[in-house]
């Protein structure tokens, strides 16, 4: 691909992502689903078939493919990643205690175990019932991780935008950000024991030994990275050089991050978000003047996130649609992902006491997904296994089929639960402040 047609292409991306924001502004959808839809649009299906002069005004698969745009969906993970990490503020969380984090683990937690199980079974039926194994069991498994996540983006905006304040608001905060941190980790248990099964050999190394040391490694190299930047920070007095100083060790560890060795059977690697958001933990909490970096780093990601969401949009196969099957599969995993949310926070809540109003609407408020599940099937997307085969293309269709829905009632959802809940009393009064929807995808 041309350098002008790399060009192009981040352009048009980035124009139909802003335009796209305007154009359905009415409907007061959150950004990210305008930004999916925007690449939708000048996608392979759509704007992306015309060429003209031998340029695309979209992507396609021949002069302009998607794919080819991976180094944004890896900046991008990087710094979605080390965003969630700067949520966990010790500060903060000690307000919450126990509550937060046992709620936190135990949602997510139901969300994978009720998706796993759900199309574990539809796996069989459609084996039985068709003679193809059009979602295989690795799908499935990884499609279970992936449920873990929610999106902090549409439940901050809602929670800003109608200035919810009372017991459910203190709790959901907190247990958003837990939520996608309990995910990486189970995304990253989860791709390994996936990639056991699918090369046919399940044992000790494969799915405990080198998904644990995936961990650990992800965990020490992130916490290397953020006490050094922490360090290295106070050599620098002016607002830019630190935000250059960030910008640049967020791209070091995504490198550091992507390194892997092998030594016999053990493989040496980290995961790529779980690295970011160690960093990201860290750095807020050691680093005095972590706030005001994090704001500035939160305006100049903003066109990063935009390509990111588009081309995740434009990358959607609507071929799939050809076959029924597969439109099943993604509302099957909206359900049982929904279920999950709702009886695993119903539950933890009710075990941790919480109050009434807590217990029954705090399920609703976890159900908008987004961003950091946009990462996760990146990285299926990427990978040398997956990327090629049907997997990846499923996994990939089911999420982002499932993102649309979930970012267009999400937010009414999270509306709803907490006005039933007493934390919106009242409309706010004049003009609501601006809420960049998209900064914390």
């Amino acid at each position: 691909m041309s350098t002008d047609q790399i060009l192009l292409s981040t352009a048009v991306s980035l124009f139909a992502g802003l335009i796209m924001t305007r154009i359905l502004k009415p409907f007061k959808l959150p950004d990210v689903t305008s930004y999916l839809i925007g690449g939708v649009l000048i996608g392979t299906f759509c704007l992306g078939r015309f060429i003209f002069n031998g340029y695309a005004v979209g992507f396609n698969d021949t002069v302009a493919p998607a794919d080819a745009f991976g180094i944004v969906s890896d900046v991008a993970l990087g710094f979605i990643a080390f965003d969630i990490g700067n949520e966990f503020r010790l500060s903060e969380l000690k307000k919450t205690g126990k509550q937060a984090t046992v709620i936190g683990i135990l949602q997510a937690l139901a969300a994978t175990a009720f998706v796993d199980i759900a199309l574990i079974c539809v796996h069989f039926i459609i084996v039985k019932a068709m003679g193809r194994d059009l979602l295989p069991i690795p799908a499935c498994i990884i499609l279970g991780a992936i449920a873990t996540a929610t999106a902090p983006a549409a439940t901050l905006m809602v929670v800003r935008q109608y200035k919810a304040k009372g017991p459910l608001t203190d709790l959901l905060l907190p247990i958003v950000a837990l939520d996608d941190a309990v995910g990486l980790i189970v995304f990253a248990i989860s791709f390994g024991v996936a990639k056991a099964l699918h090369g046919g050999s399940v044992d000790v190394i494969s799915v405990v030994i080198n998904p644990l040391i995936e961990i650990v490694l992800s965990v020490i190299i992130g916490t290397a990275v953020g006490f050094a930047v922490s360090q290295i920070e106070k050599l620098f007095h002016s607002r830019s050089n630190r935000l250059t100083l960030l910008i640049t060790f967020v791209f070091i560890t995504v490198v550091l991050a992507h390194l892997s060795f092998e030594i016999g059977r053990v493989e040496l690697a980290a995961s790529p978000l779980l690295t970011c958001m160690m960093f990201g933990t860290v750095f807020c909490n050691v680093c005095k003047t972590s706030e005001e970096m994090m704001e500035r780093v939160e305006r100049w990601t903003k066109p990063i996130y935009i390509l990111f969401f588009v081309i995740s949009g434009a990358s959607l196969d609507l071929s799939v649609f050809k076959q029924p099957v597969f439109v099943l599969i993604g509302v099957i995993y909206i359900l049982f992902r929904s279920l999950g949310k709702y009886l695993g926070a119903m539950g933890s809540a009710k075990l941790m006491k919480c109050e009434p109003s807590t217990v029954k609407y705090l399920g609703i408020t976890l159900l908008p997904q987004a961003g950091v599940a946009l990462g996760m099937i990146s990285v299926v997307a990427s990978d040398n296994v997956f990327g090629p085969m049907h997997i990846g293309n499923t996994v990939r269709f089911v999420v982002l089929f499932a993102v649309l829905i979930y970012e267009i009632v999400g937010p009414v959802f999270t509306k709803f639960a907490l006005t039933k809940a007493g934390d919106i009393t009242a409309k706010p009064a004049g003009k609501t402040a601006r809420v960049e929807n998209g900064s914390k995808a």
